[in-house]
This record gives C-alpha cells, sequence and structure tokens, in this order.
C-alpha cells in the first residue's frame, strides 16, 4: 500500500456556510469514489479557501461527512489578483494501491479551469 496524494477544487456560488458544506462533501464524495477509497483509507486532508470565504471552516463540512478521525487543517489561499473566487481546494493524503498516474484529481465545476491538465 502507498502513500498517494490526490487534489481537488470546488468554486462556491456564494459564502454561506450550508452552501460550503453541500459543496465540500460533494467534492470529497466525488474524490473519494473516483479514486475506490473509503473513509479508512484517508491519511489527512489540507484545505485552502480563497480569502473571499468567511461563512465557515471547509474542514467542518468534513466532520459533517462523517470524517471524524482523520487528521484536516485549513488554512488561506494567497490573495492573487484576478484569481478564481469563492474556491475551496484540498490536498489528501491516503493508502492506495493505485500507481501515482492513476490517481483521479477532481475538479467540479468551474473550478475545473483551474488545473485543465489534471482535472479528470
Amino acid at each position: 500500500m502507498a502513500v498517494r496524494a490526490v487534489r481537488g477544487a470546488v468554486q462556491l456560488e456564494r459564502d454561506e456556510a450550508g452552501h460550503m458544506d453541500e459543496q465540500v462533501a460533494a467534492l470529497l464524495t466525488e474524490v473519494l469514489e473516483r479514486n475506490g477509497l473509503t473513509g479508512e483509507d484517508l491519511i489527512s486532508i489540507w484545505f485552502t479557501a480563497t480569502p473571499d470565504l468567511h461563512s465557515d471552516f471547509p474542514a467542518a463540512a468534513a466532520r459533517k461527512l462523517g470524517i471524524t478521525d482523520v487528521p484536516l487543517i485549513c488554512a488561506q489561499e494567497l490573495d492573487i489578483e484576478g484569481a478564481m473566487p469563492r474556491v475551496v481546494r484540498i490536498l489528501a493524503h491516503v493508502e492506495s494501491d493505485r500507481p501515482r498516474a492513476g490517481i483521479a484529481h477532481v475538479y467540479l465545476g468551474a473550478a475545473a479551469a483551474l488545473r485543465k491538465d489534471i482535472a479528470q
């Protein structure tokens, strides 16, 4: 079993805690499904949010999804002029038998434009 990193992002339509919960849950669920993972395969998740998101911590959505025994941390993205607004990104460390090239990185909705080279 190898340790792999999985990237992902989602752009929120608005800065509201309930909406963030829904969108982050959708992102995490899709990451797990596309990579054939369960909660037991998670090692840790790093969340970042753009500076215009203030309603809640993205990690709170993971806890509400049932990811309760995995280390989670949140940080703020760099405030770069012209960057896509209202984006939550993740970097999840997982245990997987998949080769590095077989990892599916997940960029939902408009966030797919952030990494066209790896978005699936």
